[in-house]
């Protein structure tokens, strides 16, 4: 059975001031779908989450999350139906504590109501969250304040989480444990997950599609093997 549209951008036009960094952009993410946007630096990955968050607003095209039209939604009140926007460089609260962090992730009306429960499944995926959840985040490791940033998306109780270059400036063997908890995470909960990763062999690997996107505009789209044995996709960015 064919799984409902949470999510549909169709022809979307965004970018600051009269330039639009985003081309005619249509992406659509399906209930409990994991799907990924690779591409290189400069591309309008980052952008693409701001407009979907509120930050960025389109000079054309629709959103719609469900049955609402995102567009009339203010940006302060998407949160609360339902997405989270992990940005790019985690951008933690460094001189509040892990917990304090997790609770400012929580101010969600879904996720207020549901934080017990969430800290517990954020703890389960994220042990040293929990080991040292009265430690400042500023004084965290680079991978440890990822784990934070992700852990407080979690915290808000979203149907939707958008994580923006979760590798960033990270070793590679943290890397690799931050994915196999992103893809547990996925595993085991309805969440429907949106990555946006320079990383393009993970990205690919674990997502159930994935769309190219390169100067503002999606080139290609797929399952991940449709892409991986595109030639383009080959020699690009697999090395190959």
């Amino acid at each position: 059975m064919t799984k409902p549209v949470l999510l549909q951008l169709d022809n979307i036009c965004a970018g600051y001031g009269e330039i639009d960094v985003l081309q005619d952009i249509s992406i659509k993410l399906l209930e409990g779908e994991l799907i990924s946007v690779v591409g290189p630096n400069g591309a309008g990955k980052t952008t693409l989450f701001k407009t979907i968050s509120g930050i960025v607003t389109p000079s054309s095209g629709q959103i719609h999350f469900r049955e609402n039209d995102l567009l009339g939604v203010e940006a302060s009140r998407r949160a609360h139906l339902g997405l989270a926007h992990v940005p790019e460089g985690r951008q933690v609260f460094p001189s509040l504590t892990i917990l304090e962090n997790l609770e400012m992730g929580a101010f969600a009306e879904k996720g207020r109501a549901e934080f017990k429960e969430n800290l517990e499944k954020i703890i389960s995926w994220f042990p040293v969250l929990g080991e040292r959840r009265e430690q400042l985040a500023g004084t965290l490791s680079g991978g440890e304040q990822q784990m934070l940033a992700i852990g407080r998306g979690l915290a808000a109780s979203p149907d939707i989480l958008m994580l923006d270059e979760p590798s960033m400036g990270l070793a590679p063997a943290i890397v690799d444990e931050i994915f196999e908890r992103l893809i547990e995470i996925h595993r085991t909960s309805e969440l429907s997950v949106i990555l946006v990763e320079q990383r393009v062999a993970e990205a690919l690997h674990f997502a159930n599609r994935a769309y190219v996107l390169e100067a503002g505009k999606i080139i290609l789209s797929g399952k991940p093997e449709e892409l991986q044995n595109d030639d383009r996709i080959r020699q690009a960015y697999l090395g190959m």
